[in-house]
């Protein structure tokens, strides 16, 4: 089966002009032809493309593309195994771009005075009430909100590392408590969801069982926070979720 230099087109996301391109410069030439001249791609040709558009990707130029495919001694599986080291090498400084620069925003949005090598070191691991500007966002006319920006903006390095330092102590309680089969309307974890609440009563503002309700199901619904707790153990988002429910019910 061979198809037109315009569905090929479609299928890679380049533009006819950009394959007519590689044709010329003998790049990807395709295998077959009609009797009225136009291009025809099988199945190896799109192979071929897939390799380009790899390597392009990666930023090699087209010279060097073609000395690396046309290279006879080369096995396809060799191309393969280079791109996805290189391809993952990027993924990983990417990520890592990513992170340095939402660190950085955490920290100015707090309003936090620290050199960078602190900011890196005090965000190195989300804290789920770390969401600045989400939190402006949504609740950034509540007294709540202000309460919040009253209190961190008074935070200093020593404070911020005291209170990771109460979330990983949380996490891993609520981990082994998990791990033994705890339900979320037992009474352990209720009370790991009251300490929850009191976490975040003492660090950012008065949290009612209302709002704590809310935040269990944000938890689960935003991807974000959701990501965050599952991290700790899969399903801890949703476990919490309903010992929040269950706490709140429980005081109600």
């Amino acid at each position: 089966m061979s198809h037109s230099v315009g569905q090929v087109a479609g299928f890679a996301g380049v533009t006819v002009r950009t394959l007519h391109h590689y044709d010329e410069i003998g790049l990807l030439v395709p295998g077959e032809r009609t009797h009225a001249g136009h291009r025809r791609y099988g199945d190896a040709d799109l192979d071929r493309l897939q390799q380009i558009l790899f390597y392009r990707e990666l930023g090699f130029p087209l010279e060097e593309v073609a000395a690396l495919l046309d290279d006879p001694d080369a096995d396809p599986r060799v191309h393969l195994r280079r791109q996805h080291e290189l391809l993952t090498a990027r993924i990983e400084r990417l990520q890592r771009m990513a992170a340095a620069v939402e660190h950085a925003m955490e920290a100015r949005a707090m309003g936090i005075n620290l050199t960078p090598e602190e900011r890196f070191e005090v965000f190195g691991d989300k804290d789920p009430e770390a969401h600045a500007e989400e939190a402006e966002r949504r609740w950034g006319g509540t007294e709540q909100y202000a309460e919040s920006q009253r209190r961190v903006a008074r935070y200093t390095k020593d404070d911020w590392k005291r209170m990771q330092a109460e979330v990983a102590s949380w996490g891993e309680r609520y981990v082994a408590l998990m791990a033994e089969g705890e339900e979320p309307s037992g009474e352990r974890a209720m009370d790991m969801a009251e300490e929850h609440r009191q976490h975040i009563s003492n660090w950012f503002y008065e949290c009612s069982y209302d709002i704590h309700r809310g935040l269990g199901g944000m938890y689960v619904s935003d991807e974000r926070f959701k990501e965050f707790y599952d991290s700790m153990r899969p399903g801890l988002a949703e476990h919490l979720r309903d010992a929040i429910t269950a706490n709140a019910a429980r005081h109600a």
